[in-house]
């Protein structure tokens, strides 16, 4: 610690010794600095701060239909494109500036400056300022003035302009689908129009081959139901006999068919066999049919008519069975049997057998009806069958061209509504301003300089020039040749016998004028700087 104490009073010695040269250069320096600062021009900054938000009713009600613009990617867009040279170029046009130019050289350099210069600063998404400095105060304001006229216009005129280059090209595609479109749908209606018969068509995606495979099957199907009802129509009209028998008695008042009502009661009662098991089922049909339908129903009818054959039937092979007993009885007697007096047999038609032939008629018809349809569905099916043989890609090639036939359909009918919402959206532009700009803050011409900062500029000076004097001071005392302590002699390597106390070659007075004038220097230099920040002070510039 003494060794750096010891170290800092010889540097503040020597520094002491070369103080006047330290006066010197911190005036020398002071002085040049100080009138480059003055000389300095001054710079006006003018600007304007615009707001800039999307209409809020339009916007919201064209959502879904039209194209919408975001406002702060059409911000963003005319922040980049309003510096650009074009811009530039017609802002340099418009102002005094293109009075400054002798060149093609001057122009490109202005139009740097002037992309560098103009600032465009984004404080929110909406809300911005664009700013430029100039020693020229109306040049300033007429450089802002003109940028915001330009961003203004190119507002609509960039919106208007995509439009119609997005109009131009969604035309240009949509011609392009559309004959496109054309020639697949000629290709479709080619490729149908020559295999129509194994192609599904458009309504329910069935080929004719299949429709014809189906309708073989029901016709196939339909044909067994016919044979099997024809069968069972025979089997009753053989069963069924086509006249009736009845007696008539000659010498009574009334005829019948046989014995009276209690007898044949008691007959039907004692007769067993098919007849008996036709005629139950026959009545058990009858009641099943009139708890569905009407007695007038023909079902009902025809199953009454047919109880009454089948009971007639059923008490002639009663009474030939009891004329039969009696027959055997007599004989067993040794009595002949004779017919009873006054009576006669008489036949009449059975009108359910005549109702049967009928049915079995119409039956048959119908079969040979089936038969022929069945036998065309066939052919037509076997027809097809070898078409669909000759041709095994059909389906795949068809589908190809379906698919390639929906896609451009599709991509057809996106390209025009897209059209459509571009068409709404070029309406909302030109007939409504979709993005509004306010101007909050319009520009005006500055009064004050913004540029520059002088105070700070000379207080800068003074300090450097300090510095400057003590690091000249500080560098000659380092080449300095003189010793100041014994330390330094024995560090030569010489024998040191002593040392003499300071002798004064000087007398106090003169110390004291010395430190005097020294201080006296500094003071005026502080003065000099003072009286400057003063004389800033009042012409209002920029501290």
């Amino acid at each position: 610690m003494e060794h750096l104490r010891v170290l800092v009073r010889r540097q503040a010695s020597a520094a002491w010794r070369f103080r006047w040269a330290m006066v010197a250069c911190t005036w020398i320096v002071c002085a040049i600095g100080w009138v480059a600062v003055t000389m300095i021009p001054n710079r006006y900054e003018a600007s304007a701060r615009l707001y800039v938000e999307a209409d809020a009713v339009l916007t919201p009600l064209l959502r879904g239909l039209a194209v919408e613009n975001q406002v702060g990617g059409q911000v963003d867009m005319l922040q980049r494109t309003l510096l650009s040279r074009p811009n530039l170029e017609k802002l340099i046009a418009n102002t005094d500036l293109d009075l400054q130019i002798s060149g093609s050289s001057d122009l490109e350099a202005m139009v740097q400056g002037l992309a560098t210069a103009i600032k465009i600063t984004p404080h929110t998404r909406n809300l911005f300022t664009i700013a430029y400095r100039h020693a020229s105060p109306k040049l300033a304001f007429d450089v802002v003035q003109t940028v915001l006229t330009t961003f203004i216009e190119s507002k609509t005129g960039a919106n208007r302009s995509e439009m119609q280059n997005a109009t131009l090209f969604l035309e240009q595609q949509i011609a392009a689908y559309e004959r496109q479109l054309r020639d697949a749908e000629r290709r479709r209606a080619d490729f149908r129009a020559k295999y129509m018969d194994l192609l599904p068509s458009d309504m329910n995606g069935v080929t004719r081959l299949e429709t014809a495979t189906q309708m073989v099957r029901a016709l196939q199907g339909a044909l067994q139901d016919e044979n099997t009802k024809r069968d069972m129509l025979r089997s009753e009209v053989a069963a069924v006999p086509p006249l009736l028998v009845t007696e008539t008695d000659t010498q009574g008042t009334g005829t019948g068919t046989g014995p009276g009502a209690g007898s044949a009661q008691a007959l039907l009662r004692g007769l067993t066999g098919p007849s008996k098991q036709k005629l139950d089922d026959a009545q058990a049909r009858l009641e099943q049919l009139l708890l569905r339908y009407t007695p007038n129903h023909p079902d009902v009818v025809f199953t009454r008519r047919e109880i009454d054959t089948l009971r007639a039937n059923a008490l002639r092979e009663a009474e030939q069975l009891a004329r039969e007993a009696a027959g055997a009885s007599a004989a067993a007697a040794g009595d002949a049997p004779t017919p009873a007096a006054g009576s006669r047999s008489r036949s009449q038609p059975n009108p359910v057998y005549e109702q049967l032939k009928v049915r079995l008629v119409e039956a048959e018809s119908a079969l040979s009806s089936l038969q022929r349809q069945l036998s065309d569905a066939t052919r037509e099916r076997n027809r097809l069958e070898e078409i669909a043989r000759g041709a095994p890609g059909l389906q795949a090639e068809f589908m190809n061209l379906n698919r390639d036939y929906d896609v451009l359909r599709k991509n057809y009918e996106e390209l025009l509504s897209r059209r459509e919402s571009m068409r709404i959206a070029s309406a909302a532009e030109a007939d409504a301003d979709k993005i509004k700009i306010q101007i909050i803050d319009p520009p005006q011409v500055p009064q004050n300089a913004v540029e520059p900062k002088r105070a700070l500029l000379t207080s800068g000076v003074l300090v450097a020039a300090l510095a400057l004097g003590v690091g000249l001071a500080l560098l000659l005392a380092q080449f300095d040749q003189s010793f100041h302590t014994l330390d330094e002699l024995r560090d030569l390597g010489l024998p040191v016998a002593g040392s003499i106390s300071m002798v004064a070659v000087t007398s106090p007075s003169a110390r004291i004028i010395s430190v005097v004038s020294f201080t006296m220097a500094i003071v005026l230099l502080l003065g000099v700087y003072g009286g400057l920040l003063f004389r800033i002070a009042r012409s209002g510039g920029p501290l």
